[in-house]
């Protein structure tokens, strides 16, 4: 695949998380840039939990400068998910038992294949740069014990679909992808962005459980709003979540 103009790419053989090293180097890019490591030492995942890719697994972060306010920047999770969700789909030749869960991860077969974060570093307010890191499981599974309770059961790409390949090969899959999405998001705005992944999406129509660190609530997954917050309907009503564990 033909790699996107104007984004530029770098890989480290080894680095303590491309997360760090994206806001490392963010003040001298001129453009967008892909970062992607055969290791990481202290990978990191939402709420600060340890990422754990083993060798052969796939870690990378996108630097962009987004325009917009922290709300529009924070949507480019969704176009991240479509992007990961398609370089799955161009790699193994098969999209249908692929899925999103909201609001940061790509499922197969039902299982965690990926996770996607967001940071970001600015001031007054604003986002100068937003950094988007992606964990994909392309060839191996964490091991059970370092699985948070309840979490879903990790997969790979080889273990379930048998295709093998290297972080480079995701990576140009990735890239390619995640470009698309990107002109159709400034093009168009969050609402085309906001109905492929609406299309894709696990467990639209069931009952889930959206769980903080203080508040739980369960009920049926209605949608997606128009600034990314998960829609359910519960007893009590509708209620609209801006960030929350998502449990099936």
């Amino acid at each position: 695949m033909s790699w996107p103009e104007g984004y530029g790419k770098r890989i480290l053989t080894e680095v303590d998380s491309t997360l760090d090293e994206a806001a490392r180097i963010a003040p001298d890019l001129a453009g967008p840039e892909w970062i992607l490591a055969l290791k990481q030492t202290k990978g990191r995942g939402r709420r600060g939990r340890d990422w754990k890719d083993p060798k052969g697994n796939f870690a990378a972060t996108l630097v962009l400068r987004p325009q917009g306010d922290p709300v529009r920047a924070a949507l480019r999770s969704f176009v991240a998910a479509l992007a990961v969700y398609d370089a799955v789909e161009a790699v193994t030749g098969r999209s249908e038992k692929l899925s999103l869960k909201w609001p940061n991860d790509v499922l197969l077969n039902g299982g965690k294949l990926a996770g996607i974060l967001l940071e970001s570093s600015g001031s007054q307010g604003g986002v100068d740069h937003l950094f988007i890191g992606i964990g994909v499981n392309l060839l191996e599974t964490p091991m059970k014990e370092w699985l948070e309770p309840q979490a879903v059961w990790p997969v790979s790409v080889h273990g379930e679909t048998g295709v093998q390949i290297s972080p480079e090969q995701f990576l140009d899959a990735l890239a390619a992808a995640y470009a698309r999405y990107e002109q159709q998001f400034q093009t168009f705005g969050f609402e085309p962005i906001r109905t492929a992944w609406l299309d894709r999406a696990a467990r639209v129509g069931e009952v889930i459980t959206a769980r903080t660190a203080k508040e739980e609530w369960e009920g049926t997954l209605e949608t997606v709003d128009g600034e990314g917050n998960l829609v359910l309907n519960t007893a009590k009503g509708r209620v609209s979540i801006a960030a929350a564990d998502i449990f099936f």
